[in-house]
Formats: C-alpha cells, sequence, structure tokens
C-alpha cells in the first residue's frame, strides 16, 4: 500500500546571485522553467548538508543546488517526506522532490511511492513520476531487473522508452568513481553520463554530502533532459543513502 508524504513547506534560498534566465527557444515548445536546459549540456548536483544533522545524526530532508560547468547556480533542489518516513523508512521511503529555479517557482515535481527495493524481486521495482507543475506529466523513470548492472528506463510522457541509464555492479560509492551511462534505444549509443564523484566533474566535494555530474547531448530535448536530471535523485536515493549514513559515523 503507498504511503503518502507529508508534504513540508521547504526553506528556499534567496534568489540573489542566481544565473540569469536563458532566453526561451522559439515556439515556447517547453513547458514553463526547463528553456534554459535547451543551452546546457553539463550539470552538476551537490546534495546541501545542515550542520544540525552533522552534528547529532537527525535526518532531515534532502536538499541540493544543481550548477552548470561555470558553478552557477541554475536549481534549488528540496525534498518532501515526513520525519517518521525518513527514520523508519529510510531509503525505501516515498517522497516528492521539488525543483526551482532563481524566482523560487517550482519547474518540475518528481514523485516516487514506497515501493520496498530487494533484487531477489523484481516485483517491487522502483519508478518515479517526472511532472511539470501543475501536475503534467514529462516522462517516467522506471528500475528494470537485472542480476548485476542496475538498469533504468527513461520515457517520455506517453511511457514510450527514449532512452536507457545502465550502472556499475557495485554501485555504492566506495568502491571508486561510479559511472551510469546513458544510452539511446533506437542506435544503442551513448548520449550521456550520470557520474557519481567521477572524472573530478564534482569538484566541491564534501565528505558529507551527495555529488554527482549528469551530462547529455546538447540537443537531446529538454523534457528528457529534465527527466535525467529527476534520475539523478533516484539513483541517489535507492544507492547512496546508506553511504551518507556511513559517513554520518566517521566523518
Amino acid at each position: 500500500m503507498s504511503v503518502e508524504p507529508i508534504l513540508e513547506e521547504p526553506v528556499l534560498p534567496q534568489s540573489s546571485g542566481w544565473m540569469a534566465a536563458e532566453e526561451a527557444p522559439s515556439g515556447g515548445v517547453n513547458p514553463a522553467g526547463l528553456e534554459r536546459l535547451t543551452r546546457l549540456d553539463l550539470l552538476l548536483v551537490t546534495q546541501q548538508m545542515e550542520q544540525l544533522e552533522a552534528v547529532v545524526g537527525l535526518k532531515l530532508t534532502n536538499q541540493y543546488i544543481v550548477k552548470n560547468i561555470r558553478g552557477e547556480k541554475v536549481y534549488f533542489v528540496a525534498e518532501d517526506s515526513n520525519i517518521l518516513e525518513r527514520h523508519l523508512l529510510g531509503r525505501c521511503r516515498p517522497f516528492h522532490i521539488r525543483i526551482f529555479d532563481e524566482e523560487n517557482h517550482e519547474i518540475i515535481h518528481l514523485q516516487r511511492r514506497l515501493r520496498c527495493s530487494m533484487c531477489c524481486f523484481p516485483c517491487c521495482l522502483q519508478k518515479m513520476t517526472v511532472e511539470s507543475p501543475p501536475g503534467k506529466v514529462i516522462g517516467y523513470v522506471k528500475q528494470t531487473w537485472t542480476t548485476c548492472h542496475p538498469r533504468f528506463l527513461v520515457q517520455d510522457s506517453s511511457k514510450k522508452t527514449l532512452l536507457y541509464i545502465t550502472g556499475p555492479v557495485c554501485p555504492c560509492g566506495f568502491c571508486g568513481h561510479d559511472k551510469y551511462r546513458v544510452i539511446d534505444v533506437e542506435d544503442d549509443r551513448d548520449v550521456g553520463c550520470i557520474g557519481k564523484e567521477c572524472n573530478g566533474v564534482a569538484k566541491e566535494v564534501n565528505p558529507l554530502s551527495d555529488n554527482f555530474g549528469i551530462s547529455f547531448q546538447l540537443s537531446l530535448d529538454a523534457k528528457m533532459k529534465a527527466v535525467l536530471l529527476g534520475a539523478v535523485f533516484l539513483i541517489d536515493f535507492m544507492f547512496y543513502e546508506i553511504e551518507m549514513e556511513t559517513k554520518r559515523i566517521f566523518f
């Protein structure tokens, strides 16, 4: 049975100093707020570690900053969940993740329902819906069952699979710099990469935060770029929440 999280209003950063909005492409085919993705082929995602969480171990909602290659802030990301779900359900907890632009407008909404993640039982595979508020679905990220490498389907609003993501054998963060390939289903060609602190992409490395780099072809549809950005957070919750708990013990 799905457990819906209690939405909590996130504390948003001040907009001063944030990257100026880029011109919308002619025709306005992309949902509001996604037009700047048409100008980007690389994003850096850094989790923000609250001081209270680091000192006393209290599990707060996850928050992230998304930057471009020049280090300019593009988006602010905040999780909505309640404290019981975070402490009792851990990385399996349901969540809503809200992605905001520099003017604090929500431009992407991610939703994952409660699904117990067990590699031996493919009936409980993870899936996440990516929306453009208010409630317009732009795509899905769905886990598929595999014996070794984690694998995800990246689908458009009609549930047509356009891309897939394949990860390392040991997605844990302790075995090295994890890399997830983004592959076009039509010609089996690499069109992007999601890296967990890989190749120096995440330069502002904090031992108490998760850092990702995501690259994609500049010509890729902005809605698919938004779905791939959403996939970063699903991957983080599925494979690196345990790593974060270990870091809180040793750092």
